[in-house]
């Protein structure tokens, strides 16, 4: 994908610090330092193995992770302690797409009430709601009957799809993705992969991408940064981190990643093994 032009960042975190107090004795440093940014309308991937910490940036951005130290900031305003209405009012602007799409929908309401919901909340009419849900539907590629139905009748695909209109109904300006697609089987990866782009290209829309996986992130972002044990070891344009990384660590993270021909993926295994024994 080409970036968009340099422009002030959207969001911007700068040295951020998130302990876990674990009990009186013992804390959990997750995040050591973590300094990230994001420009209008740019994909940023955030990449790294379960556990590196990738998560937890993208929850404190939301503010569902207590902050210990360092600076998040939203085109200029400091957004690192926001609470209350401060942090309701933030929700016009960013939002974010879970990995269980299912999970994240009420499976008692229908695709309709679950997507008017934010927008009554907002204090849209009731008629305005419904014609914006509609178009939504429209923009994610859902057909219009799915108003009436429950998320419990369209399959994995399609409630990702419901979870990205409800993410974008609000018209906000960054979307934190938390793996997003890795629930998915290969084809609906790509299917949806796709719609975030067109998505992206039509909206202006800026995305947090977090991944564990460097083919995903090769697809659809911008810009990449790798995390491991809750660092940053990597940062650059997309195809570079994903093809040609410097770090190690990022080297084991491609070289995990499953090829199709049973002798290169041997020789990738091989490969992948050497970096592990002389880490």
């Amino acid at each position: 994908m080409t970036a968009p032009e340099d422009a002030a960042p959207l969001l911007s975190v700068s040295d951020l610090v998130v302990d876990y107090r674990l009990h009186r004795k013992l804390t959990l440093h997750v995040l050591k330092g973590v300094s990230i940014s994001v420009g209008p309308g740019e994909c940023v991937g955030l990449v790294g193995e379960s556990g590196s910490g990738k998560s937890t940036l993208g929850k404190a951005v939301l503010g569902l992770a207590a902050v210990t130290a360092g600076r998040i900031t939203f085109d200029g305003e400091d957004i690192t302690h926001a609470r209350g209405a401060a942090r309701r009012r933030l929700a016009n602007d960013i939002q974010v797409v879970f990995q269980d799409p299912y999970g994240s929908l009420d499976p008692t309401m229908t695709v309709g009430e679950v997507l008017a919901e934010p927008l009554e909340v907002a204090g849209t009419t009731r008629a305005r709601a419904r014609e914006v849900v509609a178009g939504m539907l429209d923009r994610v590629r859902l057909p219009a009957d799915a108003v009436h139905r429950y998320p419990s009748e369209f399959s994995g695909g399609q409630r990702q799809r419901i979870a990205i209109a409800r993410a974008l109904v609000r018209r906000p300006r960054l979307i934190v993705c938390d793996e997003p697609v890795s629930a998915l089987d290969l084809s609906t990866q790509a299917a949806i992969l796709d719609l975030f782009v067109d998505l992206q290209r039509e909206t202006g829309v800026s995305y947090l991408f977090v991944s564990h996986d460097l083919n995903v992130v090769r697809r659809i972002c911008h810009r990449v940064s790798v995390m491991y044990q809750g660092e940053i070891v990597e940062s650059g344009h997309a195809r570079a981190v994903t093809q040609e990384p410097e770090h190690p660590y990022t080297r084991r993270l491609l070289l995990a990643s499953p090829v199709a021909d049973p002798v290169r993926q041997a020789e990738r295994r091989a490969a992948w093994l050497d970096l592990r024994d002389s880490a």
